[in-house]
Order: structure tokens, then C-alpha cells, then sequence
């Protein structure tokens, strides 16, 4: 637990002026759109995160089974993160005791997230042409919420895990833990060769004094519109969603936030993670193995520090 809390340090405030939307080619690029509709006390979030998720599968060569949960737990990151201040960054922890064991999420208030699986090659066979995502991460087992708010302690919420959808888990948690109704929807569609062809997620919540009668109309809604999937298969854009959601209802377009996949490791936080094991540690790794090899979970860069470089890092610890 000390390690996945400290991980969430990685995730340091960038510059949004410097993140700028953009397509490639006929390709619906990663975005989220926020709304408010200041009169009926709620406020809409929609996003597509095809590109960054099927960049981290590539990083850790998923299986497709692992393609679409590593996929629901980075978009719920999108979607949680999306609801933070400027400067702040959460992590999300769901863990199950199916065979993907732990899927983890970090992201924050800028559209950066990154994440990872404890077993990416865990693979089931289809139910009803989807990914198995319930017996994927297990129907018993909890969600970990940890929120870096520039308090001296991270706040820290658990819940159990009641539906294993992550969109479920994720709307439990926000309207058990933080006290705020609220319904997320991820939804995405896998191709015949194991890579999404869409994905993105919804959020709706309501705002202060909390009228939870509003959410249950948007689920009413969001029932009666054809699967988010679909509609994101058929080229609606997150716009063109939260359109439809809120067809009778007057609002505001608050943004529009590029997301990405990003990690933030790097050689310098790797050598200061050798010197962090001790002189003792690293002279037995000089003699017996000759190099240190760090792998970082989030991306699956790797970093090798030869015997010279061992030998430097030596020379440095006092």
C-alpha cells in the first residue's frame, strides 16, 4: 500500500496551455468535454479514450480480455480526475480476486493518466460478444480511492466492489464515499484484433444541495439512448452525447480537455530509486548481476544501469 500511495507523487502538474486538441487523420482524437446546467443543478462530463488506452495495451501487451479492463480503469481515472482543482491527482485501486488481481489508475486535474494490471495476459472467453470484465476482476473485492489534494495526508476512500463493471464501482463510490449522486457509464467496443475500436466514458452529478432525483431522471435517459458504445462506434462525439442527455434541459459548455496516456518516470527517478536501496544492496547487485534493471509498472520503460553506472551511483552515496 505504501508503494502504490507513493506512485501517485510521479504525477506532477504540467502546463495545460501546452496540451492542445488535434486529429489524426479521420480519427476521433482522446478528449473530454465538460457542461453545467446551473438551473437544474448538475453538471455533464463525456469522453473518447480509444487512442490512450490502446496505447497502454500496446505497452503491456494485453490480452483482450485485460485490453478492456485495463481500458475501464483508465477511463473512470479520466472521469474521476476530471473532477479535481487545478494541481491535484487521485489513483484508483480496484482489486478483485479474479484473475487480473489489481487494476490500478492514476491521473490528474490536466487529462494525464496512466495505469497498469497486476496480470495483463489474464484473457476469458466472450459473454454475449464482451469481455467477461465481472469474473475478469472478480465479484468480490474492494475500490481504493487516494486523492493527493496538498494536505500533509492523502485522503482515502474504500468501498467495497458491487457491480465489478468499474462504471458501477465507480458511481458507488462517488455517491456512498463523497455523498454526491452521481451515474458514470464507460462503454467500448473490441475488435477482431484484440484492440478497441472505441471506448469512452459519461459523467453525470449533481450539484449542491444535492438533488438526487436529477440522476435518477439522466438514468431514465441514459436507458432509453442506444449503449454508449454504440453511440461512440457510430462517430458521436462526446458533444453530441451530452446532447442527447440533455436535450431538454438548458446548459453551458464549460470546456474541452485533450487526454492522454503519460508517464512520468524517468532515468534520474530510476537512479534515485538504486540509491534509495543502500550501499549493501547495490554492491551485491554489482557483484552478482553486474547491472540493475528498473521496470516501471505504469509504462514498461526500462532502464539498465550497467556496471560503470553502478559504479558511479556508488561513488555518490556517502
Amino acid at each position: 500500500m505504501a508503494t502504490w500511495h507513493s506512485n501517485i507523487s510521479a504525477l506532477q502538474p504540467c502546463n495545460p496551455a501546452t496540451l492542445q486538441l488535434f486529429t489524426k487523420g479521420n480519427e476521433m482524437e482522446d478528449y473530454l468535454t465538460r457542461i453545467i446546467a446551473k438551473k437544474t443543478g448538475v453538471r455533464g462530463l463525456a469522453c473518447v479514450t480509444t487512442n490512450l488506452a490502446n496505447e497502454a495495451a500496446d505497452r503491456h501487451d494485453t490480452a483482450p480480455t485485460a485490453t478492456v479492463v485495463l481500458e475501464r480503469a483508465l477511463t473512470s481515472g479520466v472521469l474521476a480526475g476530471a473532477l479535481l482543482k487545478v494541481g491535484q491527482r487521485i489513483a484508483l485501486k480496484f482489486e478483485g480476486h479474479g484473475p487480473i488481481g489489481k487494476a490500478i489508475a492514476e491521473a490528474d486535474a490536466y487529462g494525464r493518466v496512466r495505469g497498469y494490471l497486476v496480470n495483463p495476459a489474464a484473457d476469458l472467453p466472450l459473454v454475449e460478444g464482451k469481455a467477461d470484465i465481472v469474473e475478469a476482476l472478480g465479484v468480490l473485492g474492494s475500490l481504493s480511492v487516494v486523492k493527493d489534494v496538498k494536505l500533509k495526508k492523502m485522503p482515502e476512500g474504500v468501498v467495497p466492489l458491487i457491480s465489478s463493471t468499474f462504471d458501477g464501482d465507480l458511481t458507488y463510490y462517488l455517491n456512498q464515499s463523497e455523498q454526491t449522486p452521481s451515474i458514470v457509464v464507460i462503454g467500448e467496443k473490441l475488435g477482431e484484433n484484440g484492440r478497441l475500436q472505441v471506448s469512452g466514458g459519461v459523467l453525470i452529478q449533481a450539484m449542491p444541495p444535492n438533488d438526487v432525483s436529477i440522476i435518477r431522471d439522466f438514468i431514465e435517459k441514459m436507458q432509453e439512448l442506444p449503449p454508449l458504445e454504440a453511440m461512440l462506434a457510430e462517430g458521436k462525439s462526446p458533444e453530441e452525447i451530452l446532447a442527447l442527455l440533455f436535450a431538454d434541459v438548458e446548459y453551458d459548455e464549460l470546456e474541452k480537455r485533450p487526454l492522454r496516456f503519460e508517464c512520468n518516470c524517468s532515468r534520474e527517478r530510476s537512479e534515485q530509486a538504486l540509491l534509495n536501496l543502500g550501499r549493501a544492496e547495490l554492491e551485491e547487485l554489482l557483484n552478482t548481476e553486474g547491472q540493475a534493471e528498473v521496470n516501471c509498472h505504469f509504462c514498461h520503460e526500462r532502464y539498465v544501469f550497467d556496471e560503470e553506472d553502478l559504479r558511479l551511483i556508488l561513488a555518490g552515496i556517502n
